[in-house]
């Protein structure tokens, strides 16, 4: 019998081997449940945001968005997980200005990078701080507390809900912004330190909408302004630090939506799009603002630009404070 003449490249030809559509790049993504991990645990204002979100992109890309909650070392873990993902776009993340902007600057190791290990799709929500005093405190304005601070050098204090928290991170730049001398009283967690600050016993904080509020409305605390570089939306009678004599001064904290790096352009836009337009539905929006959140969207290019800003800003304060996680 004579030996075949046919080769492995000739079987090829007569009977091609099954390659997915999307290696040719036809638009069938996404063609499986999509994993949205969540460096956080469950109940949190962030887990709330993304299962808000994964629903409208449910409904809108046709497949379940399950929330995957992945808690520990300040969202380390959850980071560090999505980074090793395939990059197909059925990994996303919820990332936020932590382990995506501040931790970075706080540790000598890092177990990702936040730059390289990563496709920005959209920056999707944020939430502001308000900087309060308690009542009896002699200042109404941002510019009457620097004025006291640099008249008791080294006696105002300010709160936060522990050392490298928003809350921290907003009063160290505050400290920076103003050329203020005033002394660091950590917490363990937002809610004694407010506690205190009810109390008299700390000058002032800088603590988040939804536990600084009801405080406010029943007159145990004056707010001075925003901590964003633009007007909430949530409280658009305050005015910003910005506008209280700190150009510039911006301390949010920020989330957004990421996959691995280099998942392909097309996903990247399809989700993309889909992202910004459900963040534009009234439905939505009604949910953020009732939870105390901001909605933003923005593109690829965007989102990606202003994480390295927030690195770069959180590196300077984090370096001038001597603040470590190590």
């Amino acid at each position: 019998m004579p030996k075949s003449k046919w080769t492995a490249s000739h079987l090829f030809v007569l009977f091609p081997i099954a390659i997915p559509a999307c290696a040719f790049g036809a638009d069938s993504y996404p063609d499986r449940p999509i994993r949205m991990i969540l460096p956080g645990p469950p109940g949190g204002g962030a887990d709330l945001l993304a299962r808000m979100l994964g629903q409208k992109l449910s409904d809108s890309l046709g497949a379940a968005v399950i929330v995957d909650n992945r808690p520990g070392a300040g969202g380390l873990l959850g980071m560090d997980l999505a980074a090793k993902a395939l990059p197909d776009g059925h990994t996303l993340v919820m990332g936020n200005s932590g382990p995506n902007a501040v931790i970075p600057s706080m540790r000598k190791t890092m177990p990702y990078d936040p730059i390289r290990d990563f496709t920005p799709i959209s920056l999707v929500a944020s939430t502001v701080n308000l900087l309060a005093v308690h009542p009896l405190t002699p200042v109404k304005s941002v510019s009457e507390l620097i004025q006291l601070a640099k008249s008791k050098p080294g006696e105002l204090t300010f709160g936060s809900g522990g050392s490298g928290q928003a809350s921290h991170l907003a009063g160290e730049l505050f400290k920076l912004s103003a050329r203020i001398d005033i002394v660091h009283v950590p917490y363990k967690g937002s809610g004694p330190a407010l506690i205190d600050l009810v109390g008299g016993r700390i000058s002032f904080m800088f603590a988040n909408i939804p536990s600084a509020m009801p405080q406010v409305s029943a007159g145990k605390l004056r707010v001075l302004a925003v901590t964003s570089v633009a007007r909430s939306k949530l409280v658009p009678q305050l005015p910003t630090m910005s506008e209280s004599g700190l150009p510039g001064y911006d301390s949010v904290q920020w989330y957004g939506v990421l996959s691995p790096a280099k998942t392909p352009d097309r996903v990247v836009s399809r989700l993309n799009a889909e992202i910004v337009k459900a963040l534009r539905t009234t439905k939505l929006h009604e949910q953020l603002t009732k939870h105390g959140f901001d909605g933003v969207g923005s593109t690829s290019r965007e989102f990606s630009d202003y994480i390295k800003a927030e690195l770069r800003k959180w590196k300077k304060v984090i370096v001038a404070a001597g603040i470590t996680a190590e």
